[in-house]
């Protein structure tokens, strides 16, 4: 049973083409999730099917229901929790919960259950205006509110963006106890260690879906030879790598220099591309073959 069905989705902005002939479905109870930089259209993309963008070409239907000809229906059972802080900067912690509550005509005890681990959180700072608090803690407001009457689908636009590693750690915890109830989870991010997080992913580059399929599926999928490398000069070491004959393609990872080449030259790859370093008076020289992240495979995606 599919819970979100887009077919050929397009949006323009004049002529930036935000949003290309997209088409995806998300199963019930999934975490799905759209990857890919600022600017690759996955806002365009949730504002249509929120019924708060019409498409310019194309359809959609979230539960069943048309998100342009059922969108007052479609607005009472979907939660949205867009990029950008949007709740009432003077209103307290428990008074922007209650305004959403009874703006979806329900009470905060009938679906306490459900926000009761994150509301927790936020208990000892009810009084507190929502604009004075942290980001991680406005994050967990904004979710609350979104989840308050009890939505069957709920999307969430960067939730993860301008917050500490510890909050997004426990904003996804907080999200796979969501999908266990029983909700079916639509989310964004540019953070493509995040990918690995979601049941399936969509990798979205200048409005256009490159590819779809389980984390897994889509690291499975790269087959060229990949190596992580480094020197004492990192950004010299990229620039030499970058003109390495055989080379496809070379980015920073981490510490790391990740060198991916056109095809595999034996057991010999890891020896000629250190002797060749040394010959460019690389130094502290380290080159060892890893598996392709789903970064690796977005870049090579966008290169191809």
């Amino acid at each position: 049973m599919f819970e979100i069905q887009a077919h050929h989705l397009s949006k323009s902005y004049g002529p930036v083409r935000a949003v290309q002939d997209i088409s995806f479905e998300v199963q019930a109870g999934e975490v799905f999730g759209l990857i890919g930089p600022d600017g690759a259209g996955k806002t365009t993309l949730f504002r249509m099917l929120t019924s708060l963008l019409l498409p310019d070409a194309g359809s959609a239907t979230v539960a069943g229901l048309d998100v342009v000809r059922e969108y007052k229906q479609l607005r009472q059972i979907i939660g949205y929790m867009p990029g950008r802080f949007s709740l009432y900067q003077d209103l307290s912690v428990e008074e922007n919960l209650g305004f959403f509550a009874n703006v979806f005509g329900v009470r905060i005890r009938d679906n306490y259950e459900l926000i009761r681990d994150i509301y927790v959180q936020l208990e000892p700072f009810k009084d507190r205006r929502a604009g004075a608090l942290s980001g991680g803690m406005k994050q967990k407001l904004a979710l609350c509110c979104a989840l308050i009457h009890r939505p069957r689908v709920l999307f969430l636009d960067e939730p993860g963006t301008g917050v500490d590693p510890v909050s997004r750690k426990e904003f996804w915890d907080m999200l796979r106890r969501l999908r266990e109830a029983g909700i079916t989870i639509l989310v964004s991010t540019p953070n493509m260690d995040e990918a690995e997080l979601c049941d399936r992913i969509a990798l979205m580059q200048q409005g256009q879906i490159m590819a779809i399929d389980t984390p897994k599926g889509i690291t499975a999928g790269f087959s060229r030879p990949l190596f992580a490398v480094r020197s004492d000069a990192m950004y010299r070491l990229i620039q030499d790598l970058r003109v390495y004959d055989g080379a496809a393609d070379c980015h920073a990872f981490g510490e790391y220099a990740h060198l991916t080449l056109h095809t595999a030259n034996g057991q010999t790859d890891e020896k000629l591309i250190s002797e060749y370093l040394v010959s460019k008076n690389h130094r502290n020289v380290e080159v060892k073959p890893v598996a392709a992240t789903v970064e690796d495979c977005f870049i090579d995606l966008m290169s191809a």
